[in-house]
């Protein structure tokens, strides 16, 4: 194959005869051409492309300290001349122990191996040990996804697992951020689709790791990946399988407020952005294949496959980071709210779906419509957008939080979003009431305290103490509780009642933790190895924690300590640092 090798410096390595290795790579096998590409910023893809097409290139070899920070651009190029993407190889000097003194024999030896397709050994960090320069994220959040860009743009393999159908996270759901009131997706979006589309990061979705064994700097991670049912890569989203498909379940993405196909695309931004089956409901899946199909028959490109299986992938890599976020308390538990029983107790997730313009109703708040069902004849409460607006609600925070019988820790972002929901309803329902029950305002972060203001002076009532019960008498519901400032009980009448509901560690923690022998706290999130000196490390070399599975924390805080991780992993690649406590799986 006609070979072009690039030596790609972002900057000049004094151990390093650029130009000799560059020379002696000129002789060797099927090599048609030899640059040395000393450019900042990364050159351009069409003139790569006039490169690659002039000498008829089959194969490029890319070299030098980090290279795998020019592959988009030369995979971008590659294309553009028609050439197979796939043949493009990386010659690492960094990752392969050749940035040092006397090193000038192993670069040589790395370019070599590289163009002749022969893997060339890991280098040995300080110590002896060998290090793999691809990490694994497990939970694609925006903890996740900010590690995985993080660490891509630096040149370095991304694999990024997450257990559901598309990466995004709780942030995909929200509406707005506090306190800036900016709005969720067009921050989140962007970068879930920068993760899509990134060279370096290979994206796992429906997946879960099963097993991880070796030590730091070498973890062999066992993989599984559920079915998705449908090809990804011919999906182009047309919906016209969901059209035909007569399966309805709740949806999880709009926590349950409204209704989807077993087969559907999780919201219409999702990345991959591609349907899925669920094969706990669906028809064919369920039957083993005697009932239904419709969907197979219906999609144009024929890229629904019902009989698709699981796969199992093994990878190796040398750092581990857990983003595996936080699930919601289970509110049923707390029987004095009502929550299950009486319609329009909310909790906050649903709320969020509620004013959120891609929600059930569009954006528009309303309480519950009764209905009766056609098929079971059962009233059924739902909501629709032409359903009623509220003229007063309860936000009553803590529930589950700061409470020994429930979760004895603070949420520290029921405080804010309560408060953001308070201006929405204003801003949403003309002349509706809001009351604010609280305990302690925690508004601890930047801002904080004048978006509490802010809501204040707009109108929400404030009362300070423990709301004791939910109640309905004569179709009204009844909030209860105190009001330690004027040292009286209160009692409001309200339309709807919103449920500030406290944060728990995320399904799977548990099997996470065993499996990773990663400690948790008391309080079941995942240990620090100091929570001041090495907030994001844990007791096990080469594997640290991001974003929300270590403590509940809200998004700034969440992406700064993401981006600290990834720099971490970065510096024990370049250092052979950060991963001396070693420890075998």
């Amino acid at each position: 194959m006609r070979t072009g090798v690039f030596f790609c410096q972002l900057q000049d390595n004094r151990n390093l005869n650029i130009d000799a290795i560059a020379k002696y790579s000129a002789n060797l096998p099927d090599v048609e051409t030899v640059q040395i590409l000393r450019l900042k910023p990364v050159p351009d893809a069409s003139h790569l492309c006039e490169t690659i097409k002039s000498h008829k290139l089959d194969r490029i070899v890319l070299a030098g300290e980090m290279p795998g920070y020019f592959k988009p651009v030369f995979t971008k190029a590659m294309a553009l001349a028609g050439g197979n993407t796939d043949e493009i190889r990386l010659a690492s000097f960094q990752e392969h122990g050749a940035s040092g003194e006397n090193s000038m024999d192993r670069a040589k030896a790395i370019v070599a191996c590289a163009t002749l397709g022969i893997p060339f050994p890991l280098a040995a960090v300080p110590g002896g040990n060998p290090v793999n320069h691809a990490t694994l994220i497990i939970g694609g959040g925006i903890a996740g996804i900010q590690a995985a860009l993080e660490i891509a743009n630096a040149g370095k393999q991304v694999y990024l697992v997450e257990q559901s159908g598309t990466i995004g996270g709780h942030m995909a759901m929200f509406d707005k951020t506090f306190p800036t009131l900016d709005c969720a997706a067009c921050i989140l979006t962007p970068k879930m689709v920068s993760v899509g589309q990134h060279e370096m990061i290979r994206l796992m979705t429906r997946s879960n790791v099963i097993s991880v064994t070796g030590k730091p700097g070498s973890y062999r991670v066992k993989i599984r990946q559920k079915a998705r049912f449908v090809d990804v890569k011919a999906c182009v989203a047309c919906n016209q399988c969901a059209e035909v498909c007569p399966v309805k379940v709740k949806s999880e993405f709009d926590a349950g407020i409204s209704l989807r196909k077993a087969i559907y695309i999780p919201f219409p931004q999702a990345v991959p952005n591609a349907y899925l089956v669920d094969e706990t409901s669906c028809s064919y899946i369920l039957t083993g294949g005697e009932k239904c199909g419709a969907c197979v028959k219906k999609c144009p490109k024929e890229c629904v496959n019902l009989n698709e299986k699981d796969t199992i992938t093994d990878i190796e890599v040398g750092n581990i980071i857990i983003a595996t976020g936080y699930d919601f308390l289970d509110v049923s538990k707390i029987e004095q709210y009502g929550y299950g029983v009486f319609p329009n107790v909310l909790t906050s997730i649903e709320f969020e779906r509620l004013t959120n313009a891609s929600g059930t109703t569009g954006g528009r708040i309303v309480t519950k419509s009764r209905i009766v069902n056609k098929k079971t004849g059962k009233e059924e409460w739902i909501f629709s957008p032409e359903g009623m607006p509220p003229k007063s609600v309860a936000i009553i925070h803590c529930v589950g939080s700061r409470n020994k019988k429930y979760n004895p820790y603070c949420s520290r972002v029921c405080c804010m979003y309560s408060l953001k929901f308070a201006h929405l309803l204003r801003e949403k329902v003309p002349n509706v009431t809001v009351y604010e029950f609280y305990i302690d305002m925690r508004a601890f972060g930047k801002g904080y305290e004048e978006f509490a203001e802010r809501i204040k002076q707009e109108g929400t009532y404030v009362v300070r103490g423990h709301s004791a019960s939910v109640a309905m008498k004569n179709d009204q519901m009844i909030v209860r509780g105190e009001d330690i400032f004027n040292d009286r009980l209160v009692e409001f009448n309200v339309d709807m009642v919103v449920l500030a509901v406290g944060l728990v560690p995320s399904k799977g923690t548990e099997e996470i933790s065993r499996m990773l022998g990663v400690q948790r706290d008391s309080d079941g999130w995942f240990s620090e190895l100091d929570y001041n000196g090495s907030p994001t490390d844990t007791d096990k070399g080469g594997i640290y924690v991001a974003g929300m599975c270590q403590a509940p924390k809200d998004i700034p805080d969440t992406v700064a300590q993401a981006s600290a991780v990834a720099a971490g992993v970065l510096k024990s690649l370049t250092s052979g640092k950060g991963i001396g406590h070693m420890s075998s799986l």
